[in-house]
Order: structure tokens, then C-alpha cells, then sequence
């Protein structure tokens, strides 16, 4: 019995490094799209006074999450085929992630990104997605409600989930957990 505990428990940790690396491995075929969740923040929850416009009001990414942000992006660079484009949502801890990873060359604020629960936001996104067919790979920057709207899935924070458009929705290739 305890031989069991020990699998089980070898098995729950061995399945995020095997996700990961089959991640990788899409990525390095190039145009795939993944959406990210923004790197490690500070709180759960944006304070009454959140203003879009205006990061002090904001959640925004802890010194951790900064950190998260630019491995992220130095893993990027050296695993998958180059990032050709990078949409993100306009609050300040997913454009912080964004530009911390990929930088300002490829990067567009894309308003939608901002709430998906609506659903021409939510068609908006999907029609980004089917339309792109790069060589490389496409980033969406966003938060976990959106994640939750588009793949009725969650993320964690700075976890990146590799997508294709299927149907009406989307499909779920595979993920990149970033620790």
C-alpha cells in the first residue's frame, strides 16, 4: 500500500514535466497559438477603485511574477520557433508579463483580451485565432477569467495553454507550467 502512495505521488509530479515538454515540442513547429496567464501578482482580486487605465488601482505582478515574466520569455527564446506576434489584454500585470517576455516589438494591446465574458469579445478572440497562420507562434497574454470563458479550463498563473481552433470553441494541444 504504501509502494502505491509513493507511484501515485511520483506519477502527479511527473505529469506537469511531461505536459511541459510536449508543449515544448508543439512549440517548436511554429504557428500555434498559446494564451497565457499573466506571471505571479500580488492578491487575488482587483481593489473597488480598479481603473484600466491607471496601474496603481490594479493587481499587478509581485517581484516574483517579474522574475517569472522574463524566464518565461528567455525559455521562449531558446524552445520554441520565434514569437511573431504577442496580443494582451490592457491591465497592467498581463502587459507587464508581456513586454517582460517577448519585449515591445511584437506586442499589441488587444481589447477584447481585457473580458471575454462577453460573447463578441469571445468571437472576436476566436476569429484572431483561426486567422493566424504564421510561422511562428502566437502569444495572447490574459487572465484567468478569460482562460475560463474561451477553454472552460483554468491556469495557473503564468502557465501557458497551446490552443487550435476546433468547431465553434477551441481545443487544447497542450500546456507549459512555469514555476
Amino acid at each position: 500500500m504504501r509502494r502505491l502512495g509513493f507511484f501515485l505521488i511520483a506519477l502527479l509530479m511527473a505529469a506537469p514535466a511531461q505536459a511541459t515538454e510536449a508543449g515544448w515540442a508543439l512549440l517548436r513547429e511554429g504557428g500555434h497559438v498559446v494564451i497565457l496567464r499573466h506571471a505571479l501578482s500580488n492578491g487575488t482580486i482587483d481593489p473597488p477603485n480598479f481603473d484600466i487605465e491607471k496601474c496603481n488601482t490594479q493587481r499587478n505582478l509581485s517581484e516574483r511574477g517579474k522574475q517569472q515574466a522574463k524566464k518565461i520569455g528567455a525559455l521562449f527564446a531558446t524552445r520554441a520557433a520565434p514569437v511573431e506576434r504577442v496580443l494582451s489584454s490592457r491591465y497592467c500585470r498581463t502587459l507587464e508579463t508581456a513586454r517582460l517576455a517577448f519585449g515591445d516589438r511584437v506586442l499589441e494591446e488587444f481589447e477584447p483580451l481585457d473580458s471575454a465574458n462577453a460573447t463578441s469579445e469571445k468571437e472576436l478572440i476566436l476569429t484572431e485565432i483561426r486567422d493566424f497562420s504564421g510561422s511562428g507562434n502566437m502569444v495572447l497574454v490574459t487572465q484567468i477569467e478569460n482562460i475560463n470563458a474561451l477553454l472552460d479550463a483554468n491556469a495557473r498563473e503564468g502557465e501557458a495553454v497551446i490552443v487550435r481552433a476546433e468547431g465553434e470553441g477551441l481545443h487544447v494541444l497542450g500546456r507549459i507550467v512555469f514555476n
